[in-house]
């Protein structure tokens, strides 16, 4: 290599022009005081590039000074550029163009027709449908319920579409309103998430599914353990139609956390029960109960003191033999939820790590059906409601839903595109460009209530319209009339299945008569056990060594 080029590399090259550019610019503004403005923002480059040349924390910025900074803002609107001008309109990632705008359409109660025909490729592995028939079904009424708690003192009728789990905290007091006026105005229900009930979620007075979380906000005491008391005053609420223990959730399951002292408003503080500006940890685990037959007893204690309401608990499956250990609990006490929510591993609005967020906990196909199955094998499906969650957008999410067991839905990115969020995927971040998830007031109250309301109730009515229109082409007069021989699905380009055939079901009670040919069901229901979350032995022992 040349000694110039050594002293004069190419790629200082964008710096030697700032640094010429300002100098003549400079005797040219001493001519023409007018251009002045040119070696100031000339200036300001040459002051850049110097401290990118001196500065040791960035090598790339260190060898292409003012460059680097080219890169470094493609780099961080990178994930909008794909979004708007790469991604196809059915690419999923985490959530395609397409499904975003059918609850853009539905919430705003615009035109959500599309013309010249679908857009996916239905000769493509996985593509499912569900079939028609001859024979349509006209349906004067949407309103699809489901009762809860049915041997209740205070049974709940819930709708087949209802808002998932979403903290005050991670979103804005305006998004939380917004949420329980539409819920209210549609008659669905607002599942508070782990934060507790805020102000905001009573102020409309919507319906609500109380979550209680490891960390027991809103019925903790000072060191963070369960008080009965003030569970009693807010499961009491007439508002409070159900009590949901959160066991784990899709996003992050098995994962704790810690609020920050800086994010605990006194706003915040007021509906977790907690004092303003300290850290608030909530653990991985509960602390008001640890075997499954302990949360037999928890859920009967809290169906008791909330007056005789619903109570149930959300989870994502993780271990198998831990989700039979609560099954076999049921059977052994007598004492059952009312409710199963199961949350798929899809994730949803918590941050979370990379690795929990991609490659920790079961897909909601795969947790539903083993919630479902083991339900009927252990002959418990009549008496326990089962909900799911898991990127649900469409009348045809939930019908697939209903057919793989469930009895009801739930959405929280869904009812987020509702209310105008993006995808930018900034949640975590506090910048918020549509106001939904951040604590940043002039960012927060920028999303009008009245007017997100409305769309949030239209999006729910307009969703199970549209639900309704395709249970009667099928011929279907009830989503409970949904099953596995609705859905088919392709498996490859020459073959398609049913999921009857293409999933495996248990015959009612074969849990209980041990007629059992599933593999996981063989392999971890006779050792899993009522007393304990702890492994079976010979998973124990699978652990102590490498040689398996």
């Amino acid at each position: 290599m040349s000694k110039s080029s050594s002293f004069f590399p190419a790629r200082y090259l964008a710096y030697y022009i700032a640094l010429a550019g300002f100098v003549a610019t400079l005797v040219l503004a001493w001519f023409y005081p007018s251009t002045l403005i040119l070696p100031i923002l000339l200036g300001v480059l040459v002051v850049l590039g110097t401290y990118d040349i001196l500065q040791k924390r960035h090598t790339v910025s260190r060898l292409y000074p003012i460059l680097a900074h080219i890169r470094y803002f493609l780099e961080s609107i990178g994930p909008e550029i794909r979004q708007y001008f790469i991604q196809r309109d059915t690419e999923e990632t985490p959530f395609s163009r397409e499904q975003r705008a059918i609850v853009y359409q539905r919430a705003k109660n615009v035109l959500d027709k599309r013309p010249f025909g679908s857009m996916h490729d239905m000769y493509a592995e996985g593509y499912e449908w569900i079939n028609h028939s001859i024979a349509p079904v006209d349906h004067q009424d949407s309103d699809f319920r489901v009762v809860v708690g049915k041997h209740c003192k205070q049974p709940y009728s819930v709708s087949i579409f209802n808002i998932s789990a979403m903290s005050f905290g991670s979103l804005s007091a305006n998004a939380i309103l917004a949420l329980n006026k539409g819920a209210k105005k549609g008659n669905f229900y607002h599942d508070t998430g782990e934060g507790s009930i805020s102000r905001y979620h009573r102020e409309y007075g919507g319906d609500l599914v109380w979550e209680i979380g490891s960390g027991y906000f809103g019925c903790r005491n000072k060191d963070g353990s369960f008080n009965e008391e003030l569970f009693v005053r807010n499961a009491t609420r007439d508002q409070v139609r159900m009590i949901e223990i959160k066991l784990s959730q899709g996003a992050k399951p098995g994962h704790g956390g810690i609020l920050p002292g800086p994010k605990v408003t006194p706003e915040i503080a007021e509906a977790r029960g907690v004092d303003p500006w300290e850290d608030v940890e909530s653990p991985a685990s509960h602390s008001a109960f640890r075997t499954p037959l302990e949360l037999m007893d928890f859920i009967e204690h809290l169906r008791e003191i909330s007056g005789g309401k619903p109570v149930g608990f959300k989870l994502a499956i993780g271990h198998p033999w831990e989700w039979f250990g609560l099954v076999k609990a049921m059977l052994q006490t007598g004492k059952k939820p009312d409710f199963i929510v199961v949350d798929g591993g899809e994730g949803g609005t918590g941050a979370a790590p990379l690795e929990f967020t991609n490659r920790l906990g079961m897909p909601m196909t795969e947790a539903l059906l083993l919630v479902h199955n083991t339900l009927v094998g252990a002959n418990l499906r009549e008496d326990i409601a089962v909900g799911a969650a898991g990127k649900i957008t469409s009348a045809f999410n939930i019908a697939r839903t209903l057919a793989l067991g469930a009895d009801w839905c739930n959405a929280a990115r869904g009812f987020m595109f509702s209310l105008g969020c993006i995808q930018s995927q900034n949640c975590h971040t506090g910048r918020c460009p549509s106001g939904v998830a951040t604590q940043d007031p002039k960012r927060s109250q920028k999303l009008d209530v009245a007017d997100k309301s409305e769309r949030v109730y239209n999006f729910h009515r307009n969703t199970m319209d549209a639900l309704t229109n395709l249970l009667g082409a099928a011929g279907l007069r009830h989503p409970r009339e949904l099953g596995p021989e609705h859905i088919i699905r392709r498996v490859d380009e020459n073959e398609v299945q049913p999921y009857m055939d293409l999933f495996r079901f248990l015959e009612l009670g074969a849990l209980i008569d041990g007629h059992i040919d599933i593999p996981i069901f063989a392999k971890y229901w006779d050792v899993a056990r009522a007393e304990s979350f702890e492994a079976p032995e010979f998973v124990k022992k699978l652990r102590e060594t490498k040689l398996r």
